[in-house]
């Protein structure tokens, strides 16, 4: 009998449980990223998204759990939808759980309050507390269960974002054994797919071929199992993943078949944004295959749907491939307007070094045809010339920026030599000298 059931075949269940019924049906719908059915089975104790849950004649122990589910749902919600705020909400949430469960001695709900709490902090980058959170978890986890698989992923994930990768793939490859023991698809597939993100990842950073093909391995095991736990969101991302991994070794045939898999699950899901991701990325695969009009027509829609949205950095990446393709086609004057919005959007946003990029992808698909003719007309109104410098200082300015105003970072992250830069600094663009350090004295040999 399903909990769902159980539900209906207990109507006169006291109001404690009820109320613990209702978060166990809530747990297991959000084990299967159906996050908005689990906060409709809870609101009849938590009416609404951002409320706090209505704890009247629970039992502590309940009223914890009726907490700690509110506030793993305002944590996913608020994160899938880019609600502001919602991870602050989810974490006050958690805490009171935690402290509840403390008060009553729960030793493995007070493991994962903190598991859940950790999970709060990752989101919000503040790596050091998501770490001391979920170690302590793990000291109260003697024993393996899913729990202890859950934190031990968790801690993986965060050294991970904090740019740890070797550290992240020890801790992963010293606790499969732990993952081949657990039952639960879900967190099969999710360690699969953290293993896969390593890999790919220390991969670009120029390591060992063979982790290449390995992360491809993991993915598709993650795939697998995401499937088999019916966790349609996780599999949609983890085939988003594939299309782009293939996409970026110019197997495109492979890419487009992911890409379409991904896509179609994102439309069941009735999630434009994560198909208007998918689609930038096949525009992508479209530029590879030389097929420019195709590529145009997939960014463009990708970026209509996201400027209706609040996802900003996707937008950026969308405008910043349909740049590409209309210059491809030689749309010269859209393709230089349309870069101009991702460069606009990217310093909107705070990410100075996006905005370097795609400065430099103005060089390289534009060239000299930064300013368009049409009928003897600068469509900018400017000359070649001045338009080129415009964009030569915006490049300067932003690596500057993404470098603290080293020059010598700044040149490297430009393909140039310092000398170079320095130069051009001093020779047109003046302005700029204010945003370098200070030159330090080098000493004579």
């Amino acid at each position: 009998m399903t909990l769902g059931t159980s539900l209906l075949l207990n109507p006169n269940l006291n109001v404690g449980g009820q109320a613990e019924l209702c978060c166990d049906l809530a747990k297991e719908l959000e084990n299967k990223g159906e996050y908005q059915q689990a906060r409709e089975v809870l609101s009849g104790l938590w009416p609404y998204l951002g409320e706090r849950p209505i704890l009247t004649d629970l039992h502590q122990g309940i009223a914890a759990e009726v907490l700690m589910r509110a506030g793993v749902l305002t944590g996913y919600i608020g994160f899938n939808n880019q609600i502001a705020d919602a991870q602050e909400q989810a974490k006050n949430l958690i805490s009171e759980s935690l402290t509840l469960f403390e008060a009553q001695g729960y030793r493995k709900k007070i493991a994962e309050a903190q598991t859940e709490l950790a999970l709060c902090y990752w989101r919000t980058g503040e790596f050091n507390e998501a770490r001391d959170l979920l170690k302590a978890a793990l000291s109260r986890l003697s024993l393996d269960c899913e729990l202890k698989a859950k934190a031990v992923l968790r801690l993986a994930i965060v050294e991970r974002r904090a740019a740890n990768l070797s550290k992240a793939l020890r801790i992963l490859t010293k606790n499969a054994p732990l993952f081949e023991r657990i039952n639960s698809h879900t967190l099969k597939g999710c360690y699969y797919q953290a293993l896969g993100d390593v890999l790919e990842n220390l991969w670009g950073l120029q390591g060992p071929t063979d982790y290449l093909d390995r992360a491809l391995i993991e993915y598709a095991a993650a795939s697998f199992h995401f499937e088999e736990a019916e966790h349609h969101r996780f599999r949609a991302n983890v085939e988003n993943n594939l299309g782009f991994l293939y996409f970026k070794v110019n197997h495109c045939d492979e890419a487009h078949e992911h890409l379409d898999r991904a896509r179609r699950i994102f439309a069941n899901l009735g999630d434009k944004c994560a198909a208007a991701q998918a689609d930038e990325t096949r525009a992508r695969v479209f530029l590879a295959e030389g097929r420019g009009a195709e590529a145009e027509k997939v960014a463009r829609s990708s970026v209509r749907i996201l400027e209706n949205s609040d996802r900003q950095s996707l937008l950026a990446e969308s405008l910043t491939t349909h740049g590409i393709a209309l210059a491809r086609l030689g749309y010269y004057s859209a393709s230089l307007a349309t870069f101009r919005r991702a460069i606009d959007l990217a310093k909107q946003i705070g990410s100075i070094q996006r905005a370097a990029e795609v400065t430099l992808i103005v060089f390289q698909e534009l060239g000299d045809r930064l300013v368009v003719v049409e009928n003897d007309i600068p469509i900018s109104g400017r000359k070649l010339i001045a338009e080129r410098k415009s964009l030569e200082h915006d490049l300067i300015q932003n690596a500057l920026d993404g470098a603290q105003g080293s020059i010598t970072h700044a040149a490297r992250s430009l393909g140039m030599s310092h000398q170079a830069l320095n130069y051009m600094i001093h020779s047109r663009h003046k302005d700029l000298l204010e945003k370098r350090t200070p030159a330090r004295p080098r000493k004579r040999s």
